[in-house]
């Protein structure tokens, strides 16, 4: 039966590209422009209004990552639930890259993460099956209920207990958001709307920090206040997905064609979508052949797309922007820096995250994205090696940076963020988003998602030991990563700037590399298979 479903879906794949390309003598290149020049439709205000609702989604998850390191500076926090970190702080002699070395304080940052990773593949089957608003909405009831416990925590389970429900919001939150922004966006715009994910994840950042910052001297709730504040972006997450239409992607694909159709009209602002909604009706019948997404995603014929999805979020985190935004205000006390320029020095990295993300808004579409990959790359590898000198010459064991250094520190590690601003934060989400065709999409962004929690989770619970461990040198490694990356995407990643979502399976027919790796007839796959 599992055989029959595989030939007569890898039949269907050949007939749909025939069709397209009969009467043609086109390569997979031309067959891309030539579709996506006959899309219609313009820009309109209901496409950046749904854009943006959903994207407030990046910003809780931005202000529960920019939050952690917030009351984790707090003292009142830290005695409260870590008094060993908070009497380690208090010693001035302590070795300064060991001060918050502590796998409690590790596990409150790392908890999210594991937590997010089992959630996300939970997210697959219902956001294929009921859709991605409901991944949505159950992203938002997650996020509220754990930003209650956690701003009423008592003790240490209570507090995990809450991080671990705003970690399945997380995970809901991942898997939907950016494949909402990728189906409903226009393909020549859909690399600046998708980035208002990463947008929405700055702002949420920055406001973390902010409130962190007022609420500091609110003792001894202060730290509450900080914790409980996510609950107001993630009702109107939750709200936003009761009122927001589906993709018309997902309403064809559920066999919803009709309202599939009005709402493209809505979306592109005319009724000539014949080309784009017939694409649509075709990968759907071949997404509904597909019974079992994750056993189809490891055929050949999708080796491309699997590698990005588990390379691309990898390579996000080893840039090591998380050990910055998770331990920013962390890294400002080790690095000597008083209380009050503790977190305004956080402030300061945050609106610099918000002022990239917006360059490459404007940046992607025209530029590609692997233009802003490789520039943002080999800036963030100059900053991490400048950062690793700094601190190795002039910091160290019961050493302070002088006023000069320090303010040097702050402009590179600002450098540093400016380039991963526009380059691999937004990218890392928009590129394994829109790559998998739609049979493949949803559990093609739960492995995605997951990687890149699973990831995370290693980082915040390593982060201080390497940090202690490594001193200075934890820069250089991260630096070497970047170097790899970047070389990566120089070599293997095809650009896919104005490319149709539903025709994104051909640029890697063209690529030199990946053409050699996929199979020349679909069919002999399957055979083979069998």
């Amino acid at each position: 039966m599992l055989d029959n479903l595989n030939r007569d879906y890898h039949s269907k794949v050949d007939k749909t590209r025939e069709k397209k390309m009969v009467g043609r003598s086109l390569g997979p290149a031309e067959v891309v422009d030539e579709r996506a020049e006959r899309y219609q439709g313009k820009v309109t205000g209901f496409v950046i209004v749904t854009c943006f609702v959903a994207a407030i989604g990046g910003c809780i998850f931005g202000y529960d990552i920019g939050v952690s390191g917030g009351v984790t500076s707090m003292d009142e926090f830290l005695r409260e639930f870590f008094h060993d970190v908070y009497e380690k702080k208090s010693h001035a002699h302590e070795n300064n890259y060991c001060k918050f070395n502590n796998q409690g304080l590790a596990a409150f940052n790392s908890l999210l993460y594991m937590a997010g990773l089992v959630a996300t593949l939970m997210a697959s089957p219902v956001t294929r099956n009921y859709g991605r608003l409901s991944s949505i909405i159950c992203a938002g009831i997650f996020y509220m209920i754990g930003a209650a416990v956690n701003a009423g925590s008592m003790n240490l389970p209570m507090l995990f207990f809450g991080r671990i429900m705003i970690g399945f919001g997380v995970g809901f939150e991942n898997q939907a958001v950016p494949v909402y922004l990728s189906e409903v966006a226009p393909a020549n715009l859909r690399g600046g709307l998708n980035s208002m994910f990463q947008l929405a994840t700055t702002l949420g950042i920055f406001s973390a920090n902010m409130v962190s910052y007022a609420t500091q001297t609110l003792k001894p709730w202060g730290w509450r206040l900080s914790l409980g504040s996510a609950a107001f972006p993630a009702l109107l997450m939750t709200l936003g997905g009761y009122f927001l239409p589906e993709t018309p992607t997902s309403l064809i694909e559920r066999g919803l064609t009709v309202r599939g159709r009005q709402v493209l009209e809505k979306l592109r602002g005319t009724r000539d979508v014949n080309t784009e909604f017939q694409d649509m009706v075709d990968a759907s019948e071949l997404s509904n052949s597909i019974r079992h997404p994750f056993k189809e995603i490891l055929h050949k014929r999708h080796r491309p797309q699997l590698v990005m999805a588990i390379l691309l979020p990898t390579f996000q985190i080893l840039t090591g922007v998380n050990c910055i935004l998770f331990y920013a205000p962390v890294l400002f006390i080790t690095m000597g820096f008083g209380g009050n320029a503790l977190l305004y020095s956080s402030v300061l990295v945050g609106a610099v995250l918000v002022l990239s993300t917006l360059i490459s808004i404007a940046l992607v579409d025209r530029l590609g994205r692997r233009a802003l990959l490789i520039s943002g790359g080999l800036q963030m590898i100059i900053c991490q090696v400048i950062v690793s000198v700094i601190l190795g010459l002039k910091f160290g064991d019961n050493k302070e940076l002088s006023k000069g250094y320090s303010i040097l520190l702050v402009i590179f590690v600002c450098l540093f963020i400016l380039g991963y601003g526009w380059s691999w934060g937004p990218l890392g989400y928009t590129i394994p988003s829109e790559i998998f065709p739609l049979e493949t999409r949803s559990a093609g962004q739960s492995i995605t998602v997951a990687v890149n929690l699973l990831m995370s989770f290693i980082i915040a619970q390593t982060f201080l030991y390497l940090l202690c461990a490594l001193k200075f040198g934890i820069f250089l490694l991260f630096a070497a990563s970047v170097s790899v990356m970047t070389i990566f995407v120089y070599f293997l990643l095809p650009e896919t700037k104005g490319v149709p979502i539903e025709e994104m399976t051909l640029i890697w027919r063209k690529h030199w590399f990946w053409k050699k790796i996929l199979p020349t007839n679909l069919e002999a796959e399957s055979s083979h298979a069998q």
